[in-house]
């Protein structure tokens, strides 16, 4: 095989490209990170991290690979369009709405392009930013019940009922639309 010699700086990018030159592996990998890969957005700053750190925990508990956008921005895209593919690569996402700062941004970048189940959730004391309504009113993929919670620990004991498996119900819904066939009226 006469295949061009490529040379890159990590073995995680020489994997990845590796998946691009025998592209019908990588199709395996997006549908793996696609049933598994959970997206968690939300403003985990100072006392806010042990959210962060126990839904990690939890969602791995359940079996699924927790996505955290918390890295330097890339060279060649800007956080907006790395969310978009974060997004579009996950299983569904979990959005934290209190006291956002980028949310309502992100969450404007990617739902109305992403079919993918975005489930809010809200620490409890705090309102959601007077649009997200919007949102849940023009896509029914986002789901209709904002879980809020009084404490991480209430939070982490509920969010398999209340989080995953609503999301899970409505990625199904979403999956059986995506497969219905074409329909043509021959007149």
């Amino acid at each position: 095989m006469n295949e061009p010699e490529i040379t890159v700086d990590n073995i995680e990018v020489a994997q990845f490209v590796y998946l691009l030159l025998h592209n019908e592996k990588i199709r395996d990998v997006i549908d793996t990170i696609g049933k598994k890969g959970v997206l968690l957005l939300g403003r985990f700053t100072e006392g806010r991290i042990v959210v962060l750190e126990r839904l990690r925990d939890k969602l791995r508990d359940l079996g699924f690979v927790p996505m955290v956008f918390n890295f330097d921005k890339p060279e060649t895209k800007d956080f907006t369009e790395m969310v978009r593919v974060m997004c579009g690569l996950s299983h569904f996402v979990i959005v934290d709405i209190t006291n956002p700062r980028s949310a309502p941004l992100e969450l404007q970048a990617t739902v109305p392009d992403t079919m993918v189940p975005f489930a809010p959730i809200l620490q409890q004391g705090e309102e959601p930013f007077s649009m997200f309504v919007d949102l849940q009113n023009k896509y029914d993929w986002v789901l209709q019940t904002i879980v809020g919670y009084p404490s991480v620990d209430r939070l982490i004991e509920v969010l398999e009922d209340e989080v995953v498996r609503p999301a899970e119900a409505k990625f199904n819904e979403l999956l059986a639309r995506r497969t219905n066939q074409l329909r043509v009226k021959n007149v």
